[in-house]
This record gives C-alpha cells, structure tokens and sequence, in this order.
C-alpha cells in the first residue's frame, strides 16, 4: 500500500480545479508523548487520504505540528478522526484568514525528530512548564503597558511583511537561532520586565515560553494561538487590531492580508511592497520581496545573473544545476 503522495502539484490542481468543492485551510499543533511516531505517521496518512486531506505534517517522539486544508464537505470527518485520539480531542483549530482552495497540492506527513527545530539538549528543560496563555483583548492591554517587552518569535523574513508595533524583530532565520539570541539580549530583564511573546499559531511560542523561564525569566507570557487566532478573536470580539501588515503562511498563499498597512518595501528598488516571490531561477529560488515594477524588469528574477541563466536552454540550465544542493534561502533584510 502506497503511503505517499503520488500525484504533481500541477495534477492535484488539476483534480481540485474538476472538483468544483471548497476547501478549508487550518493549522493546529499539540505537544504530547507520542510512542511510535512512524506508526501515528502511517495511521493518519491513511485516515487523511480518504478525507482527501492536503497539507504539511510533521510528527515526533514530542507531538504534532500540521498545516493543511481539507475539503469543507469532510471538515466534520476530520473533526471527529482527531477526536479519536485522546490527546486531540477538542483542541483548537486555526482557521486561515483568507482561503485558498490550492493552498497545498500535496499530502506530506513526516516523522521528524522535533515537530519544532529547536537546538535545545538540556535534559533538564521542562518543555511542559510554559509562560500565560494571553487572549486577543488580554494581549492588547498588555503590548500598552511600559513593563512589557514584545518579541516576534518568527523569522525576519515574515516579521518584515507584518508585525505588531514596537515589537522586538530578531533577524534570524530559523526558530533555534532565535532563542540564545533573544535570551542574551535581555538577560538583563529578567527581573523587572514582562516578556510577551507571539508566533503565527502558537507553537512556536509554547516552546520559547518554557525556554525562557526555564533560563530564569519570571514573567513569561503568550498569545493564545498566534496572530491567527488573535485576528479571530478581534473581529469575533470587535476589537481593535493591532497588528499591521501581512501575516506570513507556510503554503501557495505565501501570507494572509491583516491591515491595509503596507511596512516593508521591494528588496531591488525599495518602493513600498510585500509581496514575496522565490526567483525563477529553480537553482536560486530565494525567497525575497518584488514589487510589480521590479517583476517585470528582472522577469520575476533576483539579479542579473539569474535573468542570464533562465535565458538558456532548459537542458544547459539542467546542466548548470547539477551536483548543486538547492536549499530554500532569504534575502536578508540589510540586503
């Protein structure tokens, strides 16, 4: 039995196009001991592929961590499948702001060490021990007081289209990096302020919370299910948001329209955009900022030595990449 996405994006899309059905976007995460992770693996690719789910997985020894949308017909389904285990019975999920039938093409459930690669060995980290959960209305009220420092626990590359005001902004790539890199910073704080932290669905904080009082801060606090679940607590609550900008995702989306603010400008002419793109050139593909201009000039490409390379032959630019490791990269922000 196949347990494995067998299909192309451009055939899935094809198939989602045909079907003519909605679809629901949703992330959520759960922290838990879990036995035999490749196992669980396997249980929920089975379940998840009659429900004709799509979507990035990762699962561990630690838990569950998942991006994905599923067909809104099966939503009820796929309610219940996660209720059948103990674990995840009544856990939240977070529903995407903006939908996006294509926000994945493909099924991927992966068994990883850590469903959040955090670089963290200390046997003695309680990863159970975590900071306040803190509601939309609680976090706005705490951002205001003076006592509070807020800490952007995402990478620079979604922070810079999106964040809430005065907020601290790490320039980091990965979640690792952020964590030794913050703590040292305001190792002096650990006493007199409140460290308010947020992420795009929580998880990222519920491990930075139990990090940072595990280093010795005293007043560690989080904002319950990340700027997805704020923004629905805002307009359920009608309250004022406070967050300006787009809120990066994970999928085709790239990221979700919060405010009409616009706070960060082309990486090549710095005109006032945020739009990301990865440069056509499959041997590059950063991830970086284009304005519409700056599209049509470099033809979607991040220099000129890009431009040069998708100008060859498809068989020479093969030729070019071969032996190459091509990872996912960033423009930096001082770039």
């Amino acid at each position: 039995m196949v347990l494995y996405n067998t299909l192309s994006a451009v055939e899935r899309a094809k198939l989602i196009d045909e079907a003519g059905k909605d679809r629901i976007t949703i992330s959520f995460y759960k922290y838990h001991l879990i036995q035999y992770p490749a196992a669980f693996r396997d249980e929920l690719y089975l379940a998840w592929e009659r429900l004709d789910v799509l979507g990035r997985i990762y699962v561990s020894d630690e838990g569950i961590n998942a991006q994905l949308s599923v067909p809104a017909e099966n939503f009820h389904r796929f309610e219940a499948h996660l209720d059948s285990y103990d674990f995840m019975q009544g856990m939240r999920l977070n529903v995407a702001v903006e939908h996006d039938n294509k926000s994945f093409l493909k099924l991927k459930i992966k068994v990883r060490k850590k469903i959040v690669a955090d670089g963290i060995e200390d046997p003695s980290f309680d990863a159970s021990r975590i900071g306040k959960h803190l509601k939309a209305s609680e976090f706005n009220a705490i951002i205001e007081n003076e006592k509070t420092i807020l800490v952007d626990m995402r990478n620079h590359y979604e922070s810079e289209i999106g964040h809430f005001k005065n907020a601290i902004l790490p320039q980091v790539e990965t979640f690792r990096e952020s964590l030794d890199l913050i703590t040292s910073d305001l190792a002096s704080h650990k006493n007199d302020k409140q460290i308010v932290m947020y992420c795009t669905g929580g998880i990222r904080c519920e491990k930075a919370s139990a990090y940072f009082l595990h280093q010795g801060f005293k007043e560690v606090y989080q904002l319950e299910g990340g700027i997805i679940e704020y923004l629905r607590q805002v307009k359920a609550e009608t309250l004022e948001n406070k967050f300006k900008g787009k809120n990066f995702v994970f999928d085709q989306r790239r990221a979700e329209r919060i405010s009409d603010d616009t706070v960060s400008t082309c990486h090549q002419c710095n005109a006032i955009s945020d739009t990301h793109t990865n440069c056509r050139n499959n041997a590059c593909n950063i991830l970086f900022i284009q304005c519409a201009a700056c599209s049509d000039k470099w033809n979607g490409c991040c220099s000129q030595k890009c431009m040069d390379i998708i100008a060859l032959p498809f068989e020479k630019q093969k030729a070019l990449r071969k032996g190459s490791s091509i990872k996912r990269r960033y423009f930096k922000k001082e770039r």
